[in-house]
């Protein structure tokens, strides 16, 4: 394994000799490949409004049907139904196994590769479930799916943290949350709109996903590689002049370098996904961990999955339900340009806890409004309706200017370029793996829970808030092949990583 000058990366900070400017180039291109993330965005809006929808439970699923229907059964526990949540589920467990896969294609074959076979998959499950007969094809159906979301997770924060520049890269990157979000207010708006085409309106809603794979597959055909992917995988000449051409100036020899380093590094890691087990990488795997978890675990994928099913479990009645989840995703869209706007200047840790500290608030909120109003078989008034449906806008608000898009954006820019498509596999795979948990066990915690499911949550953005003021260190304006001497000067980590590039590699 290589040491010496190599060892970490680069040997040397070049921050202060990194040239260029945005180009008109690389903003279209990173909006191009942060289309993809409507994919995942348009999933996570779509599943809840399809669950709620008469014809939709009647024929895959009576039980819930009859359930939902029965007037005696508890408003918390109308929808409990394991079988229903492994539809929602099932996609995520797919897409967690597929991102580990999608690590060497990335890796070998460019981001451009994954882009493309995340689109095309994406595009068969779409099919599949728009002309599913039978539970079994609408589970293939949904598979395919998550292997199209597991290879367009991986590879699309990546392309978006390479392809940006420094002092932009949290914006940029950010473009990926903001496809989300719009993938998520979209599917919200169009499950309004064909519920009430009976019998076949779930059908459309499922089917018009093809529309976002459609546009992430012919971006990934027209987009550049990345100058790191390119170069790492020998391109050096072709590497450069797309370097040239995103930052706009000749004047690149210090991030040439500082990539050429990383990538005859990156090239002598066999195994990259053992390398991430060593000492030196043990920041950046810790936060690969802890930021995807952290992020399911703030409980927006349980509203934004089952929005639908949670409002109208609340009695709102079920245009009611599909209204307000519309409105959620709406602000959460609306609210990601906020991130945007002020991430590059205030800073990842700013946003992260302050927005934690909101979200903390709000589910405390209405945790205690359900606890006092809403009990068994009895519907919240409208006044109440309705602060409760406000105070979760501003739960969502909170999320999308914080741990939605910087759930992505932090890990994307921590890892050298030696353990970069297995360090982002890591991140996808633990956020599909909280994200199924979460999604199979959601209903399940309702009926349990009840009210306190919010409480559940509130905890956990607890633990999390306090886990970044003291664990995570600020990334604003650091490029990302010299991240690794943020954790050399943290106050914690500087105990575990080599502070030399001449320390053993080896060290574990």
């Amino acid at each position: 394994m290589a040491g010496g000058s190599f060892a970490q990366g680069v040997a040397k900070e070049r921050a202060a000799q990194y040239k260029g400017r945005v180009t008109a180039y690389v903003v279209i291109t990173c909006i191009i490949a942060a289309v993809g993330g409507s994919l995942f965005g348009y999933d996570i809006g779509i599943s809840g409004g399809v669950t709620s929808m008469d014809e939709f439970l009647q024929e895959f699923f009576p039980s819930v049907y009859r359930s939902k229907e029965h007037a005696h059964e508890s408003n918390y526990c109308k929808y409990n139904n394991q079988g229903l949540a492994l539809f929602t589920s099932s996609l995520y467990l797919a897409g967690l196994v597929a991102s580990l896969l999608a690590s060497p294609v990335t890796r070998k074959y460019g981001r451009r590769a994954s882009i493309i076979g995340g689109g095309i998959s994406f595009l068969i499950g779409s099919a599949l479930n728009a002309a599913a007969v039978n539970l079994a094809m609408l589970l293939l159906g949904r598979i395919m799916l998550g292997v199209g979301i597991g290879f367009g997770n991986q590879a699309i924060p990546v392309y978006l943290s390479e392809m940006a520049p420094t002092h932009l890269r949290g914006g940029l990157n950010m473009m990926f949350q903001v496809a989300t979000t719009f993938g998520i207010f979209t599917a919200n708006m169009v499950n309004y709109g064909t519920q009430k085409l009976h019998p076949w309106g779930w059908r459309l809603s499922l089917g018009l996903a093809s529309i976002p794979a459609i546009l992430m597959t012919l971006g990934g055909i027209f987009l550049p590689d990345t100058p790191n992917s390119l170069i790492e995988r020998g391109s050096k000449e072709k590497g450069r002049k797309l370097l040239e051409k995103i930052r706009g100036t000749k004047d690149v020899d210090a991030e040439f370098q500082d990539i050429v380093d990383a990538s005859e590094y990156a090239n002598s890691i066999e195994h990259p996904f053992r390398n991430m087990l060593e000492k030196r990488n043990r920041p950046e795997l810790v936060m690969s961990i802890l930021m995807p978890a952290f992020q399911i675990l703030t409980g927006i994928n349980s509203i934004l999955f089952y929005a639908p099913v949670l409002f109208d479990s609340m009695g709102f009645g079920r245009n009611a339900s599909l209204y307000s989840s519309a409105l959620t995703g709406g602000v959460l869209a609306s609210s990601t340009f906020i991130s945007i706007a002020t991430v590059d200047r205030l800073g990842r840790r700013a946003l992260l806890i302050s927005g934690g500290i909101q979200m903390i608030t709000c589910q405390v909120i209405v945790a205690i409004i359900l606890g006092l109003k809403f009990g068994e078989n009895q519907e919240l008034s409208k006044s109440y309706s309705i602060v409760v449906v406000v105070v979760i806008c501003l739960f969502v608000v909170a999320f999308g200017w914080s741990w939605g898009p910087l759930g992505w954006t932090v890990p994307s820019e921590i890892f050298p370029l030696e353990i970069r498509s297995a360090g982002q596999s890591v991140t996808v795979a633990v956020n599909l793996l909280f994200t199924f948990i979460i999604a199979q066990i959601f209903l399940s915690l309702l009926c349990s829970f009840r009210y306190g499911i919010f409480l559940f949550f509130a905890g956990w953005i607890t633990i999390m808030t306090i886990v970044v003021f003291l664990f995570l260190p600020e990334t604003k304006g650091v490029p990302i092949e010299e991240m690794v001497f943020l954790w050399r000067k943290h106050w914690f980590w500087k105990r575990i990583v080599p502070q030399f590039p001449e320390a053993d590699a080896t060290d574990v």
